[in-house]
């Protein structure tokens, strides 16, 4: 019952982002053309958010499911690995439609092609699994 919460925060969040129209192929071609602001509001609107959650996190305000506090650790700096992550992961954005979160929304909203999609992401998550070790991080 302690998860139920967490169900219906994802179905909330599939609402907005269905509502927002950041699930739509239309507004990811847009912003991948630079024709409109509406994609990069909300990307914008969620780094604002992330930004203010991390800071609760670091101090202790927020807590995980089981009531310990989340930690996060402190990320290598470096331009090289960010520019060539970025890039196969706006590649892969582009050319399927859809970043990871609106993968579940859109199948929720009935568009089973993207199923595609989503066995590449797990596929490509697994792979990453086995090979991490080996890549410059």
């Amino acid at each position: 019952m302690k998860l139920f919460r967490f169900l219906l925060i994802g179905i909330f969040f599939g609402i907005v982002l269905t509502k927002s129209e950041a699930i739509s192929w239309y507004r990811i071609y847009e912003m991948f053309k630079f024709q409109s602001f509406h994609m990069y509001g909300i990307i914008g609107t969620a780094v604002a958010f992330s930004t203010v959650f991390i800071f609760f996190f670091k101090k202790g305000v927020i807590k995980n499911f089981l009531g310990q506090k989340i930690i996060i650790k402190d990320k290598q700096k470096g331009w090289f690995r960010t520019l060539i992550g970025g890039t196969i992961f706006g590649l892969g954005w582009a050319l399927a439609g859809a970043c990871p979160a609106p993968i579940f929304v859109l199948i929720g909203n009935g568009v089973f092609p993207i199923i595609i999609v989503l066995i590449g992401a797990v596929l490509g998550a697994f792979l990453y699994g086995l090979t991490h070790k080996k890549l410059p991080h």
